[in-house]
């Protein structure tokens, strides 16, 4: 009950500033019907917040919140690999495992976290994981450069940071 009562103030707050801007938020809402009719699930944004809410009754209302820039430049930053799972409720997107042309007997594959509403760097986080042939041809877990998921990081806010300039600068003009 707790949790549910953070999560309705927390929803407040959000609407309350939000409305303070002068003009409507953008809002769009879509419903989709399971398979077995059992629940439905809805995507909200207002503002730079999106509300991806499950249907359901659990503790925290069924609802993540994520910043939707950071959402979008993770998947356009992403787009190049194969995609496994994009996971909202979770804030996990998840790719398959890729090999280069130019080393085929390497592979690596991405995780990434959208984990908060702010566009910044605490809102996000990225796991890559390496793995190489080995002689028998078994796939053998490697090490990945410390620097590496940070700099994918850098990429993903940079670009989450350039759709929200564009999204000022249609506003505007």
């Amino acid at each position: 009950m707790k949790l549910f009562m953070r999560g309705a103030l927390s929803m407040a707050l959000i609407l309350g500033i939000a409305g303070c801007e002068g003009a409507q938020p953008a809002r769009e809402i879509f419903d989709r019907q399971e398979a077995d009719g059992s629940t439905t699930e809805r995507l909200s944004t207002i503002g730079d917040v999106t509300l991806f809410n499950r249907g359901v009754d659990d503790a925290n209302g069924g609802a993540v919140l994520v910043n939707r820039h950071l959402w979008r430049a993770t998947l356009d930053t992403l787009s190049f690999l194969p995609l496994t799972s994009t996971d909202p409720f979770s804030g996990v997107i998840a790719t398959d495992w890729t090999a280069s042309p130019d080393a085929p007997g390497e592979r690596t594959k991405v995780a990434a976290y959208v984990t908060g509403v702010a566009l910044e760097a605490r809102s996000l986080k990225v796991a890559i994981y390496r793995e190489v042939k080995a002689e028998d041809g078994a796939w053998v877990s490697a090490p990945v450069a410390a620097a590496t998921p940070r700099r994918l990081e850098d990429l993903i806010l940079t670009r989450a940071r350039q759709i929200r300039v564009e999204e000022l600068n249609a506003k505007a003009g």
